[in-house]
């Protein structure tokens, strides 16, 4: 069965998002977080190629390594979408096809598309964030079995071609804390375009899972074809859940 590889066990993506927050059990990240924020972001266009690559070291030396290679999108109205295509192996004696998702914050859905089957699944989007409260986080629990966590600012400069400043946050699990013998250091880094709101590169090492690496390339803040934002004619729609107008089965 074909799954997602989602970096918020994973979005990546989201998430986040993934931009803030320790980088917690098994890398939550999803990278340009398409569909992750609840928030959209207006006005800053973009397309890229993102590439999400993870590597996991066994115990008996044997190594795990995955990469995964879609194309994003987004139009000035906070329309998300990414494309990833699949091709099966050659005994399955499948086609390529591609998995689309596209999350349009405007009409207030998110739309999965695979075109193999020609079929596009509808969900309501949740309703944007709000604050509440005072604002400040919830402090962690202390104790001396609890993760401490250290942020570092690293500035700002240039990745891949847009200006972006860097994140590194660091989690530290103290010896005894779930049966471990020493501590155990989970790091991110994370660098984020001051223009598009969105992470550029982040680089996760946590020692129970491995590394897990997201990047954006070919990055163009060029308007993206309207195409790319609504469901193709032809496919048949069916509602996820929360179920939308014109009911299971609708067809484009």
């Amino acid at each position: 069965m074909l799954t997602r590889f989602l970096f918020c066990s994973a979005g990546l993506l989201a998430t986040v998002l993934m931009a803030q927050g320790p980088p917690n059990r098994g890398f939550a990240m999803r990278g340009h977080g398409y569909g992750a924020s609840r928030t959209p972001v207006t006005g800053a266009p973009y397309s890229a190629v993102e590439t999400v690559q993870s590597q996991q070291l066994l115990a008996n030396g044997n190594q795990i390594s995955h990469s995964e290679q879609s194309n994003v999108y987004r139009d000035s109205q906070g329309r998300t979408t990414g494309v990833r295509t699949i091709t099966p192996s050659a005994s399955s004696g499948k086609q390529p096809f591609t998995l689309t998702t596209i999350v349009d914050p405007v009409a207030g859905y998110r739309y999965e598309l695979n075109s193999s089957t020609m079929t596009a699944v509808q969900t309501p989007l949740p309703a944007p964030r709000t604050s509440t409260g005072s604002g400040t986080p919830p402090a962690r629990p202390s104790g001396a079995n609890q993760p401490t966590v250290t942020t570092a600012n690293l500035g700002t400069m240039t990745v891949n071609g847009v200006t972006a400043t860097g994140t590194k946050v660091t989690e530290t699990i103290p010896a005894g804390a779930f049966g471990n013998a020493q501590a155990i250091q989970i790091v991110r880094t994370t660098w984020i375009s001051t223009d598009l709101k969105i992470p550029v590169q982040v680089q996760s090492s946590d020692p129970r899972f491995g590394t897990r690496d997201m990047e954006l390339t070919n990055i163009s803040t060029g308007e993206p074809a309207g195409t790319l934002f609504v469901v193709p004619s032809g496919y048949t729609v069916t509602a996820g859940h929360g179920g939308f107008p014109g009911g299971p089965g609708h067809k484009r």
